[in-house]
Parts: structure tokens; C-alpha cells; sequence
């Protein structure tokens, strides 16, 4: 079955980096959109970013513009997002999925049919 397990989350300060990755099986990786997503405590999961099958590409949130970068290795069958800068608002579950959709900049969390259990992210001030 499909399994999409999510890495590299912890703690941090602000201004701090991270990188998580998200390894899939039991898909053809190189035929799926992938995105990130995030929920904080009380809020209601919100897309992050997404990128086309070839990586070729993105989309991001305009809260995480210019300091996440999403990639992919299909070789790998990896999804990765590097968090720079961070700030305590990007503390959040953050969760990645798969899409058997074609990329579009507008693609919603329903979109997306594969879902990983998430890996935590906290940004201390």
C-alpha cells in the first residue's frame, strides 16, 4: 500500500533551518504531484507549497515564499522542503501528500488522495 513517512522535524529557534524529507513507496513517485502542508494547534491545515512531477514546477504560500524551497528526487522516491529563516508561526504539524492530478498553482489539500502522519516542526522566539 502507499506509505509516505515524513522526517527531520524538531526544535528551533527563529531564524533557524530545517529540512524535512518524506519518502514514498508503494506509488510510482515520479507520477504524483507532491505537496507539504501544515496544521498548528486551533488552525485548520493549510497548504504550504506543491511541485509538478518533474520538479520542473512550484507553488508556495505566500507566507513561506523566499524562505521554503520544496524539491524532489525521483530516483529517490523522496519529497524534501527546506525551511530557512523560520519564525515561531511556521511551528505546525507539518504533513506531506501525494496527488494523482495534474500540478496547477491552485491545487487544495483535496486534491490530494495520499497522506503521510506528519512530522512535527516548533520554532521557539
Amino acid at each position: 500500500q502507499v506509505q509516505l513517512v515524513e522526517s527531520g522535524g524538531g526544535s528551533v529557534q527563529a531564524g533557524g533551518s530545517l529540512r524535512l524529507s518524506c519518502a514514498a513507496s508503494g506509488l510510482s513517485f515520479g507520477s504524483y504531484v507532491m505537496g507539504w502542508f501544515r496544521q498548528a494547534p486551533g488552525k485548520e491545515r493549510e497548504g504550504v507549497s506543491h511541485v509538478s512531477r518533474s520538479g520542473m514546477y512550484t507553488y508556495y504560500s505566500d507566507s513561506v515564499k523566499g524562505r521554503f524551497t520544496i524539491s524532489r528526487d525521483n530516483a529517490k522516491n523522496t519529497l524534501y522542503l527546506q525551511l530557512n529563516s523560520l519564525k515561531p508561526e511556521d511551528t505546525a504539524m507539518y504533513y506531506c501528500a501525494a496527488s494523482g492530478r495534474s500540478f496547477n498553482p491552485y491545487m487544495s489539500q483535496r486534491d490530494f488522495g495520499y497522506w503521510g502522519q506528519g512530522t512535527q516542526v516548533t520554532v521557539s522566539s
